[in-house]
């Protein structure tokens, strides 16, 4: 709802969607007053958890903005688990490899992402290339670049001739090594395409199995105009908020992908909860209607573990790192999805050898009611079938 600071929020009864009360004149100042349940609801609907399920790969990815590529395949792949949370067991995995190979879908930065939105990142790559606005990190990273300039050359010249190529395929003739900490470090033509990719000079091109292949950006990404930097980052900001409906204007740093979205939308604030948000105002009004959905740990419904537990109270991490004694949940627990709430963890893994969909347990943060029940067990029998496994229950 939409009412002046201080002002009194109204009561509305009954089973309904979100309310929005609007004053005459100028709407300067105006918060929405949000409950927790109106909250969830808002995040559910916006990414496409709810009972109006889409039907459209592309039109998924488009709305959500990218699918997080991670090489864990306990269950399945990052990519295709989020895939098939929305679109259920009539989605294949063929629809993302040939989406993929029309370059009507690109990868940047371990996203997958629709082709048209990379005119939202050409201009800070140029920025890049010419050394303007960097953080320390990026002038580091930009400044080796140019000591190896040669190797970055000869770089280019391969891929003009004959891209697609590996990294492997790239000879290093770098003269300055990369010196890292972790598991870059001298890991010269692998962290040198890294770079390039942040410049706008080379891209992924394809894959073969986990290998990536590079070619040239110019042949890869769609030959559209660059949209300004500033506006760039407010359309950014503007498509993050809509495929999450409610957001921090300020949040932790995350890497590649923020949460946070700056003054997108619109201001609220969360009963309970400290501190303000923004919402998009297209998920202020409608009904709600929710149903059972599995998760990856990446999905970004839940992937702010910040954001997860003021709106959804729902604890949990991914505990696939820690000692097999020490796991509470599972090596790759999937947060399941009841309604607008977190209610539990699946524990499963896919185990293709046997040819079964092994679940060791369910855990029940709330207790489960009988039709909770048969909702949540016929999305595990949709994910065994999916999967083309048995479905084995411990």
């Amino acid at each position: 709802m939409l009412v002046p600071p201080g002002a009194r929020r109204p009561t509305l009864g009954g089973n309904r969607g979100l309310a929005k009360l609007t004053t005459p004149g100028s709407l300067a100042g105006m918060v929405h007053e949000l409950t927790r349940t109106e909250a969830r609801r808002i995040a559910v609907r916006a990414q496409l958890l709810d009972a109006n399920r889409p039907h459209d790969l592309l039109e998924v990815i488009r709305h959500l903005t990218f699918l997080q590529l991670d090489p864990t395949d306990a269950i399945a792949p990052n990519v295709h688990l989020v895939a098939w949370s929305r679109l259920g067991s009539s989605y294949s995995r063929a629809e993302l490899d040939a989406a993929l190979e029309q370059r009507k879908l690109v990868e940047l930065h371990a996203r997958i992402r629709p082709a048209e939105d990379m005119k939202l990142y050409r201009a800070r790559m140029t920025e890049r290339q010419q050394g303007e606005h960097l953080f320390d990190l990026q002038e580091h990273g930009n400044a080796w670049v140019m000591a190896n300039d040669a190797c970055r050359r000869d770089i280019l010249d391969r891929l003009a001739a004959s891209g697609p190529l590996a990294s492997r395929e790239l000879p290093d003739t770098c003269v300055k090594p990369w010196r890292s900490t972790g598991w870059t470090n001298n890991r010269n033509v692998t962290q040198m395409l890294e770079l390039m990719t942040s410049r706008g000079e080379v891209a992924i091109a394809g894959r073969i199995g986990r290998e990536r292949l590079w070619d040239l950006a110019s042949r890869v990404y769609p030959d559209e105009p660059a949209v300004p930097v500033d506006e760039a980052r407010r359309l950014r900001n503007e498509r993050r908020l809509h495929s999450l409906g409610i957001a921090r204007a300020k949040a932790q740093q995350a890497p590649v992908e923020p949460w946070d979205v700056g003054d997108a939308g619109e201001p609220a604030v969360v009963e309970g909860v400290k501190g303000e948000w923004r919402v998009d105002s297209a998920y202020l009004s409608g009904r709600f209607e929710g149903r059972a959905a599995l998760l990856s740990p990446f999905d970004r419904l839940s992937h702010d573990r910040k954001r997860t537990t003021e709106l959804f109270e729902f604890d949990y991490i991914l505990e696939m790192y820690k000692p097999a004694a020490k796991r509470r949940w599972g090596y790759f627990a999937l947060p399941i999805l009841y309604g607008d709430r977190l209610v539990g963890k699946l524990d499963a893994t896919a185990d293709k050898k046997a040819g079964v969909l092994r679940v060791n347990t369910v855990h029940q943060d709330v207790e489960f009611t009988k039709t909770m029940t048969t909702a949540i067990s016929r999305e595990i029998k949709d994910l065994a079938r999916w999967l083309e496994l048995d479905l084995a229950m411990s």
